[in-house]
């Protein structure tokens, strides 16, 4: 019998396909099921709106910016004219825009010349400045006399001057 046995070849045993096909169909089955009861006991979500409480008030504090002054004004302080294009805007909030665009339209020929004399009198090294720092800050002194504190957080109602456009020409 000894030679019986080491006459049979040694082979590889086969994988059981069918018991690997018949437990993937099996999972699939179960797969699908599960998803159908699911689907079909759970319940579907609803469209829901919320209210954003505050809402308005947000939109009063957001900040928007309300032209000051746009022109021309006269600097000779270097001896020689020079003519400087300047805008200027005001960032205030919201609540405020039409206590200053009433203030604004009220008092625009005295808040022009007021702006006038602080380019009048400004060194030139000022006006150069290239963050206009001075003249920035003369204006906001300014902007705060005339446009005054908010009545609703005891601030100034003027955030903030802007200065987008502040450009000299000298004049022969």
């Amino acid at each position: 019998m000894p030679d019986e046995e080491q006459s049979k070849p040694e082979g590889k045993k086969k994988l059981p396909i069918k018991v690997i096909a018949i437990v993937a169909v099996m999972m699939l089955l179960e797969g699908a099921g599960v998803y159908l009861f699911v689907s079909m006991t759970g319940k579907v979500p609803q469209d829901s709106m919320a209210d954003l409480a505050g809402e308005e008030e947000a939109d009063l504090q957001r900040p928007i910016e309300i032209e000051l002054v746009k022109g021309k004004f006269q600097n000779m302080q270097t001896g020689r004219v020079w003519i400087w294009s300047i805008d200027i805007y005001l960032k205030v909030k919201k609540r405020d825009e039409e206590t200053v665009t009433t203030i604004l339209e009220n008092q625009q020929a005295e808040i022009r010349e007021q702006i006038s004399k602080i380019i009048r009198k400004a060194h030139h090294a000022h006006l150069k400045e290239p963050d206009l720092r001075t003249l920035n800050r003369q204006i906001t002194v300014l902007a705060h006399e005339v446009f005054g504190i908010s009545d609703a957080d005891g601030l100034p109602r003027v955030e903030r001057v802007l200065i987008p456009r502040c450009e000299g020409h000298a004049v022969n």
